[in-house]
Formats: structure tokens, C-alpha cells, sequence
């Protein structure tokens, strides 16, 4: 990880809203560059859900392909907020298999 990754994501771990709300915004500009680095954050991170929501909206912008099974996992999250994010990115994403997943979800009754 990068110094500037390692520093936002402590700032998202932040009490201070401020200060997690700007660290979300800098990784936010540059998430296809942190793509991996994000995808194991969400699967390390368990106890925050606030945190886990962002990483997978933060997943979902940089619309890169290895994210797919990620996002297709969390279509059948129990949580609504993840199933929301997933079903976000697999849009941005808007990859054939992206699309297959949406629609099976949607064909399925896990999503509307």
C-alpha cells in the first residue's frame, strides 16, 4: 500500500466525521489505483459497517474487473446498504458479467 492510501484509510477510521469524510475524498479521486488495496480492506474489515459501506462504494467507483465476485457476493448480503453499494458498482462496471449478475439477482427476487 502507498503512503497516501495507508494515510486516507486511517482518516476514515477517525472519530472526527471531518476528517473521515476527507480521507473517504482522497481515495475517492484515485480509487482504480487502490483497487486492490481496497478489496482487502473490505475483506479485513468486520466490526465497522459505516467503514465497510465506503470501501465497497469506494470498490464499486474504481470499476475494475477483479472487483466482480466481490460485488456479486454482496448481492446477497443480508445488509441493504451493501446490497446497494454492490448493485452500484456492478452498474458502473457494466461489464457482461456484471450484467448477468444484476440480472439474476433481479430474476431471482434478491434485488428488485
Amino acid at each position: 500500500m502507498t503512503d497516501s492510501f495507508d494515510s486516507a484509510m486511517r482518516m476514515m477510521r477517525r472519530h472526527n466525521r471531518e476528517t473521515r469524510e476527507a480521507g473517504f475524498q482522497l481515495l475517492l479521486a484515485d480509487a482504480a489505483n487502490h483497487a486492490d488495496a481496497l478489496l482487502a480492506e473490505f475483506e479485513a474489515e468486520t466490526e465497522n459497517h459505516g467503514l465497510r459501506c465506503w470501501l465497497l462504494e469506494l470498490i464499486g467507483e474504481a470499476a475494475v474487473p477483479r472487483a466482480l465476485p466481490v460485488l456479486v457476493t454482496q448481492l446477497d448480503s443480508p445488509d441493504e446498504a451493501l446490497r446497494s453499494w454492490a448493485i452500484r458498482g456492478l452498474e458502473r462496471l457494466d461489464t457482461r458479467e456484471a450484467r448477468t449478475a444484476l440480472w439474476r439477482a433481479k430474476a431471482n427476487g434478491t434485488i428488485a
